[in-house]
């Protein structure tokens, strides 16, 4: 990378341009006086004397080249070393027929609930640049959409295909959890945390959610749990016999009990989001909670380029002194 070590310096050069002008304006001394100016037109015209105009140039160049001199040109060759203490996540997501519900708001529209749990997630995604996160999405079984990474364009992509529907219907919480701890168990980060989100309560899969937490918590892994949804009755559209789509009002419930026992004993927290709102501070709070630590090393080695800049100043103000003490130089 080329680079000035005096940058403000280089406003001289706006000087110099400013001095030529002045400079023709008032004019050279007068050396030779004629008689008319027909002789002073037509040694002017001759070419070795038209050659002589370049010498004003030279002078200009060589003084722009002093002046970049000053400024202290280098070119750097540099390496940074990134020590990040990163934490490895998995984002368990519900996508069950249930997270339909158009009780969530996106922009004031109103908006289902996996589309604004994939807003969130996307954000919370975008503030952990040095940590690798994986994404697992769950209904009646748990389905592994990205593996731990830290390439979180291409996980941010794979998070926008998540949608109700993709696998069957139901909510395996044990088994999403299941899946998400297993993922964790063999990686060496200094913290390892899963972060579930279901508006429902566990009716599918083969593992308990008390189980998985038992797991989470012999490994070190903690669990942080969200259930999503305001309560009572939501608007949820459904397709009837004849595939007509239509609005209808249900109740979903949601195991706030089994959700906090699994927090707890992972050493994290539950927490309750009713809107879009709430869901963002929460994501915001954990986030703040599981912090990363990033350390930077940057080494330099820098080529000093003075002397070269030098050298061309001396090397053009020398061929014009030379140039004006022979048959080059301009008549005035």
């Amino acid at each position: 990378m080329f680079h000035f070590d005096h940058p403000e310096i280089l406003w001289l050069l706006v000087l110099i341009p400013l001095l030529a002008f002045l400079r023709g304006r008032k004019g050279t001394a007068v050396a030779i006086r004629y008689s008319s100016t027909q002789t002073a037109r037509a040694i002017a015209g001759a070419r070795k004397s038209r050659a002589g105009r370049w010498l004003g140039t030279l002078r200009i160049l060589a003084l722009s080249a002093l002046v970049v001199a000053l400024a202290q040109p280098q070119m750097v060759h540099g390496t940074s070393q990134v020590d990040a203490d990163g934490i490895d996540i998995i984002l368990a997501v519900d996508v069950s027929g249930s997270m339909e519900a158009l009780d969530f708001t996106i922009n004031n529209e109103p908006a289902n609930r996996v589309e604004v749990v994939k807003d969130v997630v996307a954000q919370f995604i975008e503030e952990r640049p040095n940590d690798r996160i994986g994404l697992v999405a769950f209904a009646g079984r748990p389905y592994m959409v990205s593996p731990l990474t830290l390439d979180h364009h291409w996980l941010q992509r794979r998070l926008q295909t998540i949608h109700p529907g993709m696998v069957e219907d139901g909510t395996a919480i044990g088994s999403a959890l299941g899946t998400s701890v297993n993922r964790l168990r063999d990686q060496s980060a200094k913290s390892r945390i899963v972060i579930l989100l279901t508006d429902g309560m566990n009716n599918a899969g083969k593992i308990l959610p008390a189980t998985a937490a038992e797991a989470a918590e012999t490994l070190g892994i903690k669990i942080y749990t969200i259930g999503a949804g305001s309560r009572g009755e939501v608007p949820v559209p459904v397709t009837d016999q004849f595939g007509n789509r239509k609005i209808v009002r249900a109740k979903v419930d949601i195991d706030e009990k089994t959700l906090k026992r699994v927090a707890r004993m992972t050493g994290a927290q539950y927490y309750r989001a009713t809107d879009t709102d709430s869901l963002e501070r929460i994501y915001s709070d954990i986030n703040k909670l599981e912090t990363t630590t990033r350390k930077i090393k940057k080494f330099e080695h820098r080529n000093e380029m003075f002397l070269w800049a030098a050298l061309g100043a001396l090397l053009l103000m020398g061929i014009e002194l030379t140039l004006n003490q022979t048959r080059f130089r301009r008549l005035p």
